[in-house]
């Protein structure tokens, strides 16, 4: 599997001047992909490097064969994440985005011996509360119906109906991917985590504090205005907080062979 074709820097125009202290990799909601995080890395500031996930079925990978399972889907990012062990490693998964850092963190520390840093998930419930869905079985203008309804701003996309054809594929498998997640049973992870929703995102917001049952280290939760994606509005917020975090972590390799210096 080529690493590569599944990162994409999200780049800060004038270049890097020194090494980032940080990596913080972004897991796009369904449908969704990394230019949704293109501006990302100006709130963030030059000490941490910004990295997003390109599912298959979108950007640069249109030829590429849609994921439609949480398993598959969580190996591939696990497997293109474990060499990115040099220093602390974040990940922030929006939505089903959430779901898929969250199965990923399990397989970096059980398979990959790299323990990130911390987990950042936002706008999904804890994953005992996934009910699962069969909007994946319905028609296009059904699936379509449920982005416009979520307000997702990449939502417009689906407006041009060549585009709408373009797309179609790929937020179709989302959709199948995660209303058929069924999540890893396990212990709880061992890695910080934080729980980011919109006030108004109901799902998200009620169940926020159960998040904590999945780790044994802290939990912080973090609520802003808005509904689903309060994260359109609150970027500069949310990356505030979120830089202010990851900047005051302990400074540490995120590899286990490495656990004994820390």
């Amino acid at each position: 599997m080529n690493q590569q074709r599944w990162l994409q820097p999200l780049k800060v125009d004038g270049g890097q001047e020194a090494a980032p202290l940080a990596t913080l990799v972004c897991l796009p909601h369904a449908g969704g992909a990394p230019s949704f995080f293109r501006d990302w890395p100006e709130e963030l500031g030059p000490r941490i490097e910004a990295l997003a996930v390109c599912y298959p079925g979108r950007h640069d990978r249109f030829a590429d064969p849609v994921v439609t399972d949480m398993t598959v889907m969580a190996r591939c990012v696990a497997y293109a994440l474990a060499v990115l062990a040099d220093r602390p490693l974040w990940l922030f998964g929006h939505s089903m985005g959430a779901a898929v850092a969250y199965e990923t963190t399990r397989l970096l520390i059980d398979v990959h011996g790299v323990r990130p840093a911390g987990l950042i998930v936002s706008g999904f419930p804890p994953p005992h509360r996934v009910q699962g869905g069969t909007v994946h079985l319905r028609g296009d203008d059904a699936i379509i119906a449920d982005v416009l309804d979520m307000g997702a701003a990449d939502s417009a996309l689906f407006a041009e109906p060549e585009l709408r054809e373009l797309f179609l594929p790929a937020l179709r498998a989302d959709y199948r991917l995660i209303e058929t997640y069924r999540p890893t049973a396990g212990e709880p992870l061992e890695v910080p985590l934080t729980v980011c929703y919109g006030v108004d995102d109901e799902d998200a917001a009620v169940r926020a504090s159960e998040w904590a049952r999945y780790t044994t280290r802290p939990t912080e939760e973090l609520a802003f205005p808005g509904g689903h994606f309060y994260l359109q509005e609150q970027a500069p917020d949310l990356l505030a907080r979120l830089e202010e975090q990851i900047l005051a972590a302990p400074s540490s390799p995120a590899s286990e062979k490495n656990r004994e210096q820390w």
